[in-house]
């Protein structure tokens, strides 16, 4: 891709559109109040997911932008873990009824901060207060440098059944320089374990675009995962941001890759997967063919949520925990952020809802055609439009940044069919920035 449109499109402040609208358009006029009444409102026999947020963990990452605080004790754990509970029990007093459970997804954070028996005592209220189905996935986000043969053992009773390992890079010196030192023998032990235990179904993370990263030490680091043989791996690229997440201040700014090397590293890593058999997942995945995201992405079923790509189908999640992010059928509901905001909620016997944002019919129309472009690279915007009763042609119209985007070669537009080429899949953001009317300011009539 030419350097101009690289430096034209990959615009760092773009959002990711893991949801739309995007957090910063979240307001406190949706509260805990709100959040009870869409609760109420939920189908009662309508699948839901679960998504619980741990916001500990034994020691930080620099390059990290996720809520997250540092604990050596168990005091913080546990405080955390009671809290948790009560909230499960709030949330499980405005629901019709138990809600049948088809995903579960523990992150952070590092969930296996928890330990083992307390983590057992978790699972066994959200069963008693959920409907679990017996195919339910269940899964949870490990960093490998403190998990013990106990708590693998613990997950594999919980019925743990996928594993998220946090990996970004096997340079030692990169490793260094984000303070995420963590061993290629060391990894492939925590998978070699979990694996032995049942835990089948392995994800990795990689980042791209971290300080000292070169395509050569990128390509390095994906071809030593692929010889642990993940089922899945994200690769994101690193997204520095050190005027909102302090500890970034740690990290080098000087051997930052520019864009040009970002999208080199971001290309060899996608060149080195595919070669190696693995399907490429929207914008930063990557999975084996018979994996439940390709499976998604070829019958054309791949969603976006708030994690990233996902085969989950269902239509409402909900969050527990600090800065959990739920979505609901009226809309989109976030927990307090700081821990001891949410623990001050939950103790006064109330949700801990401090924003959200309620859904219009023209939100859920751009969302629909932002989701297909992140999933697809294409939308068919007028048969989008058709199904939410809205003429296309406003909304075309009001899209100022498409004809820019054809001008430049980065899409296709005929008769309101937007295709991405391939070759440009790296700034997608960019195109689904078009139909972002929070960006463009300009509503459809």
């Amino acid at each position: 891709m030419q350097t101009s449109l690289l430096n034209k499109y990959c615009d760092a402040h773009l959002p990711w559109y893991t949801i739309y609208p995007t957090v910063p358009d979240f307001s406190a006029m949706v509260s805990a109040k709100t959040c009870e009444t869409w609760l109420r409102r939920l189908p009662p026999q309508e699948p839901v997911s679960l998504y619980i947020h741990v916001p500990f963990c034994r020691s930080i990452c620099w390059y990290c932008g996720f809520p997250t605080s540092l604990t050596r004790g168990e005091r913080p754990v546990r405080k955390y873990l009671a809290a948790v509970r009560d909230e499960i029990g709030l949330v499980a007093e405005q629901v019709p009824c138990a809600l049948p459970v088809s995903d579960v997804h523990f992150g952070g954070g590092t969930p296996t901060t928890i330990a083992p028996r307390d983590f057992l005592t978790l699972m066994e209220l959200l069963r008693h207060c959920f409907a679990f189905s017996k195919s339910a996935t269940i899964a949870i986000e490990i960093d490998p440098r403190g998990v013990t043969a106990e708590m693998v053992e613990t997950l594999q009773e919980a019925g743990i059944s996928r594993a998220s390992i946090g990996v970004q890079s096997f340079d030692p010196v990169v490793q260094r320089s984000v303070n995420r030192v963590q061993s290629e023998e060391l990894t492939a032990s925590v998978v070699e374990s979990l694996r032995q235990h049942g835990i089948s179904r392995i994800n990795f993370d990689l980042l791209f675009g971290l300080p000292h990263q070169t395509v050569r030490s990128c390509v390095d680091s994906a071809r030593t995962a692929l010889a642990m043989r993940p089922d899945r791996l994200a690769v994101f690229g690193y997204a520095h941001v050190p005027s909102y997440m302090k500890r970034q201040r740690q990290i080098d700014e000087t051997a930052l890759p520019d864009n040009v090397a970002r999208a080199e590293q971001a290309a060899a890593i996608a060149d080195t997967l595919v070669s190696a058999g693995y399907c490429q997942i929207g914008l930063d995945h990557f999975a084996l063919p018979n994996d439940e995201l390709a499976q998604a992405q070829k019958a054309g079923r791949l969603r976006r949520n708030s994690l990233g790509y996902s085969a989950d189908t269902c239509k409402a999640v909900i969050g527990l925990g600090p800065s959990a992010i739920g979505r609901l059928h009226d809309g989109y509901v976030q927990n307090e952020m700081a821990t001891a905001s949410y623990h001050q909620h939950i103790q006064a016997g109330r949700l801990a809802t401090s924003k959200g944002y309620c859904l219009a019919a023209e939100d859920r129309l751009r969302a629909a055609i932002i989701e297909r472009l992140m999933c697809d690279f294409e939308a068919d915007v007028p048969a989008i439009c058709a199904a939410h009763g809205f003429d296309p042609m406003p909304l075309l119209d009001s899209a100022d940044r498409l004809g820019m985007l054809a001008e430049d070669g980065i899409v296709e537009i005929e008769h309101g069919f937007i295709r991405v080429k391939q070759e440009h899949r790296f700034v997608i953001r960019a195109v689904a920035a078009a139909f972002d009317t929070y960006l463009d300011r300009i509503p459809i009539n």
